[in-house]
């Protein structure tokens, strides 16, 4: 697996030109994986986030319901911030 989706949080969000109080993230090993998924899910591509935190998509519930049915693994967030980590450290490794 190579897309991956943590839990949802409780807290306002505003996606585009709506707000939601549930949302999570969305990550993946690749960028070229994590685009992929979300055009597979309707995600617009200005809605990536290329933060210090490391990149990925804020979703809604519905969104992660979409991921999770076009592949993406539910991650414990034990196990979502190891999968993080190593996103970051690869790609601070490429440069």
């Amino acid at each position: 697996m190579s897309v991956y989706v943590d839990g949802l949080v409780n807290g306002p969000a505003v996606f585009g030109r709506r707000a939601s109080r549930q949302w999570c993230h969305m990550i993946a090993d690749t960028l070229d994986k994590l685009h992929a998924m979300a055009a597979r899910i309707g995600l617009r591509r200005a809605w990536f986030q290329d933060a210090r935190s490391g990149p990925h998509y804020d979703l809604t519930p519905t969104r992660r319901s979409a991921a999770v049915a076009a592949g993406a693994a539910e991650l414990d967030r034990r196990a979502f911030v190891e999968v993080l980590r190593r996103v970051r450290g690869a790609r601070e490794a490429r440069g």
